[in-house]
Formats: structure tokens, C-alpha cells, sequence
């Protein structure tokens, strides 16, 4: 039986928060305030609070081995970042044809590559193909797109063998998982696992050790913890409503870190929940998996300044 008990509040009221990831090295977690072009790191240790202010909409990002770097997914495309400094080198920019996409949700995966998937920010329509794309960026920086026709992609997560991926596109409700090479990054046999319920929209994922997805539910003030079957195994209910990404993180990984928005909400639903916008931390008897970090080719690294 899972148990999950509310032990902590991050008081930071994100317009969007999102793509919370743990440093394990470091302890500490670190997420984005999307709409507030705003980077987050806390030690729980300390409680030790820092935000720097990013140069673009950040939608996700990764830990680079053995650098302060970040590798980013701005709003228009990848890049390493440095909040210590501020520094910025820009790789890749995407969708500049596309007017109206943005970068959102993405991670590293457990090789090292980094992945990110685009969005439409207005005139999405319900069964229409999006026009955007999920995309990785290699060990040798190179970016090639996997998935295309996506209004929000969103999810995105691996199995602890990393032979299975799984990752939504939001607006259809489903989550699907592809068979994953890890050794390529080659994906393939796209299955459904699941299909929320009206009204409720996958958000941000992870996986734990025992290889069952945790996922936030935007509109539906909850994260569902699913089977690799897809079968509903536990129900973490939330005090907001538009849950957007999980993390475990803390000393022993047992601790399930939420991340929130207040973004569209009406004044007074706003007042209705004090909590929209935070950072909620539950206690858990579950372990997770340490994120992994992106490891571009030695020959290629960024100097560090």
C-alpha cells in the first residue's frame, strides 16, 4: 500500500511552475517558473531558497556532468545555461518557422542524451494534429525530431531498464509508451497505457524504482500513480487543482516533490486555493530514481568560464 503524507510547503507562487528535477549530489531540487522566466533551487537541508532569473521562458532543463552548466529547453530552443553567471551558448533553435510553439517539458534520459518537446501555445483543438514535436539532442549536439504532430508535449519519462519510454501529448488525455533503445535513443511500437478521465490532463511524469509512472493531472487536483500496465494503483489527491510535474528526491529518494500553477485561475478560485502556484513536498513509502544528468561528448564540452 502506498502512503504519501503532506510534510512541506514551498511558498514561491509560481504563475507555472514546472520541470522539478532532484540533485542528488548536490541535494537539493531544482524546477522553473515557466511564465515567470524564473529558475529555482532549494536545500531542504538549510532550506536554503535561490532564483535566478532566466534569459528566455524556461520549459525544462537537465544537470550537466561535471560542469555548473544546465542544458536548457527555452521557449526557443536549446542551450547550456549558467545561473551562477548568467552565461548562455545557444545550440539549436527550434520551430523558428512555427510561430506560436515553445519548448516545454523534457529531461535527460538515463544514456545522457537530453530530450524536449515543443507546444502550441493558443489554437489548440480538440482532436486536431499539433504541430509540434518531441525532440533529442544527442551526446554529440545534434537535434533530430521523434515524434511529430504534438499540441503539448508532455510527460515524458523512462522506465528504470530504459527500454520503455513513455510520454503524452496533453490535450488527447492519453499516455502512451514506445519501445526505447537505449544505446541509439531509437524509439518505436507506440501503445496506449492509459486515458484519463474528462478533465483531466496529464501533465508531468516520473517513474519509481518499482517502474510504476506517477503522473500529475492538470484540472484534476490529483497525481495518479499507474502500473507499467496502466492500471490506477494509488490516488494522491491535492490541495490545487492544476498539479504540472512530480520529482523524487531527498536523501533516501522518498520524497515526492510537486510542482504547481496558478495560471488561468480566476481571483477567486485563487483565494480557494492558497496553495496554487507552490511547491508541495510529500513523505512517501516509495522510492524513486536519481535524475540523470546530460553527458555531451567530451570533445565537445563548453568551457566553463
Amino acid at each position: 500500500m502506498v502512503i504519501a503524507s503532506l510534510i512541506d510547503k514551498l511558498k514561491v507562487e509560481n504563475e507555472l511552475g514546472e520541470g522539478v528535477i532532484w540533485d542528488a549530489a548536490g541535494a537539493a531540487v531544482w524546477w522553473t517558473d515557466i511564465e515567470g522566466s524564473a529558475l529555482y533551487r532549494f536545500s531542504p537541508q538549510d532550506r536554503q531558497l535561490q532564483r535566478w532569473a532566466t534569459p528566455e521562458r524556461l520549459g525544462s532543463f537537465a544537470l550537466v556532468a561535471d560542469t555548473d552548466d544546465l542544458i536548457c529547453g527555452f521557449a526557443s530552443g536549446f542551450a547550456y545555461f549558467n545561473p551562477l553567471n548568467g552565461s548562455i551558448q545557444w545550440l539549436s533553435r527550434i520551430e523558428q518557422d512555427i510561430p506560436g510553439t515553445r519548448l516545454n517539458d523534457g529531461r535527460a534520459d538515463r544514456q545522457g542524451r537530453f530530450w524536449a518537446g515543443s507546444m502550441m501555445e493558443s489554437g489548440v483543438v480538440s482532436g486536431e494534429q499539433g504541430v509540434g514535436a518531441l525532440y533529442c539532442l544527442d551526446h554529440q549536439l545534434r537535434v533530430s525530431s521523434q515524434i511529430a504532430g504534438l499540441s503539448i508535449s508532455n510527460g515524458l519519462c523512462w522506465s528504470p531498464d530504459a527500454k520503455t519510454l513513455y510520454h503524452t501529448d496533453t490535450p488527447s488525455r492519453c499516455i502512451y509508451r514506445y519501445d526505447f533503445e537505449p544505446a541509439t535513443g531509437v524509439i518505436s511500437n507506440q501503445r496506449l497505457l492509459v486515458r484519463t478521465e474528462k478533465g483531466c490532463f496529464p501533465d508531468g511524469a516520473t517513474i519509481d524504482e518499482q517502474g510504476y509512472l506517477w503522473s500529475a493531472q492538470w484540472g484534476a487536483s490529483q497525481v495518479v500513480r499507474y502500473s507499467p500496465e496502466g492500471e490506477v494503483d494509488f490516488i494522491l489527491p491535492l490541495p490545487v487543482s492544476q498539479p504540472t510535474c512530480v520529482a523524487f528526491g531527498g536523501p533516501q529518494l522518498n520524497q515526492l516533490f510537486i510542482t504547481s500553477a496558478y495560471q488561468g485561475l480566476s481571483e477567486a478560485t485563487r483565494q480557494a486555493e492558497p496553495d496554487a502556484g507552490n511547491v508541495l513536498v510529500f513523505q512517501t513509502n516509495i522510492r524513486g530514481l536519481q535524475d540523470p544528468r546530460f553527458c555531451p561528448a567530451q570533445s565537445i564540452r563548453l568551457s566553463q568560464p
